[in-house]
């Protein structure tokens, strides 16, 4: 079993800023690409940053210069530095792993549960 635990989300005032991290706890060989998603009240979710295992980064257009996504290869937590939040930002978090879990096994998307980020105006 692999289970992904985000942590780090609150409410804060727009303009602040936020730090969510996610960890991978399990059988876990491999980690490929991870991510950020967010689903907003009432929206779809979206894809907020990505990360590839040689550290290339993605971001959606909303958050660039704000955001900024990283990982620990080591430690296998990935990170989202949330700055300059706006009201628009409120939504749960959503954190993605690509994972192999063996040697001879398949690459497979795990999501975590979530974690509430609301900004006030």
């Amino acid at each position: 079993q692999v289970r992904l635990v985000e942590s780090g989300g609150g409410l804060v005032q727009a303009g602040g800023s936020l730090r969510l991290s996610c960890a991978a706890s399990g059988s876990i060989f491999r980690i490929n690409a991870m991510g950020w998603y967010r689903q907003a009240p009432g929206k779809q979710r979206e894809l907020v940053a990505t990360i590839t295992s040689a550290g290339s980064t993605n971001y959606t257009e909303s958050v660039k210069g704000r955001f900024t996504i990283s990982r620990d290869n080591a430690k296998k937590p990935v990170y989202l530095q949330m700055n300059r939040l706006k009201p628009g930002g409120t939504a749960l978090y959503y954190c993605t792993q690509t994972i192999a879990r063996f040697f001879w096994g398949p690459l497979a998307d795990y999501w975590g549960q979530g974690t509430q980020v609301a900004v006030s105006s």
